[in-house]
């Protein structure tokens, strides 16, 4: 759709939407909290923190509107954050010895996951959004980590395979894939693209997770339409869906030792308890496979 044809400049807003949704799980108590990161306050603006602080109603009205609109949206962003974080960590607990997080927004396991100290990170995003987590990253700690190696590139257009091997990237090792957030904002001939590099520019039994809606953007379901207006609004219109069986998209493209997580999964997973009355959003799934 033409209308999906945008120049992005200046860092992700969706990348600070998520951020706040990391934030505000991570106040809550140990016992309730799905996921936690304690660095994700430092990346939404201090703008939006004088809001939160000086106009709490106004807000909470804000995030009750999104949630009328999107039921079960914030609660999907956490149940996301905390599967990526568990496959982060029994993959480097396996032997992992490079992460590439593809879109990697103001993701931080490279600064809260012990278990990658000695893994060799890849943050790759639009040189804008480098910039802007770069600086903040600056500001956390007054150094860049020596694990973490930040590559400036937009995924719609570029290739990846120069740009990797410009920053360090060896084929050869052991390594995990990361798309968090990411496939949904690129057109399926870019999402192919970069499937398709991870099975040619790896080796064998590396894996790639992420995660997936199943409703088109132009869609006429309420909530579809919801979720699709809600991004269009922040600048990153929602590109790609994938509607067919999981399995069958991935073993196409190379993929096998295929593991979905719908929301039912995920819901069973994590929400129980004091969190067993919290919706999630049927629309968004995870997957973990493993290049054939």
């Amino acid at each position: 759709m033409t209308e999906n044809k945008v120049n992005r400049k200046g860092p992700s807003k969706m990348a600070e939407v998520v951020a706040l949704i990391r934030a505000e799980e991570s106040e809550k108590p140990a016992d309730e909290h799905i996921c936690y990161d304690p660095y994700a306050v430092h990346f939404v603006s201090p703008e939006m923190r004088e809001f939160m602080a000086c106009h709490p109603e106004k807000y909470k009205a804000q995030r009750e509107q999104v949630e009328r609109s999107l039921p079960g949206y914030s609660n999907s962003i956490v149940a996301r954050v905390r599967y990526f974080d568990d496959i982060v960590k029994l993959s480097a607990q396996d032997g992992l010895e490079q992460l590439v997080i593809m879109g990697a927004g103001y993701d931080t396991r490279a600064y809260r996951i012990e278990e990658l100290k000695n893994v060799h990170v890849f943050e790759i995003d639009h040189p804008d959004t480098i910039k802007v987590k770069k600086d903040k990253i600056n500001e956390i700690f007054g150094f860049f980590p020596a694990h973490v190696t930040y590559v400036p590139a937009d995924l719609e257009v570029e290739k990846l395979e120069q740009r990797l091997a410009e920053s360090g990237y060896d084929k050869t090792k052991k390594t995990l894939f990361a798309m968090e957030g990411l496939i949904y904002y690129l057109p399926p001939e870019a999402v192919d693209d970069l499937l398709l590099f991870i099975v040619h520019s790896s080796s064998k039994e590396n894996a790639v997770v992420f995660d997936y809606g199943r409703v088109k953007p132009d869609t006429n379901t309420h909530k579809g339409k919801s979720g699709y207006e809600f991004a269009k609004q922040r600048g990153e219109p929602v590109k790609s869906s994938i509607n067919e069986p999981i399995e069958k998209f991935l073993s196409e493209r190379g993929f096998y030792k295929i593991k979905n997580m719908d929301s039912k999964d995920y819901k069973k997973a994590y929400f129980y308890g004091k969190n067993a009355d919290r919706e999630v959003n049927d629309m968004a799934s995870f997957v973990y496979a493993v290049v054939e």
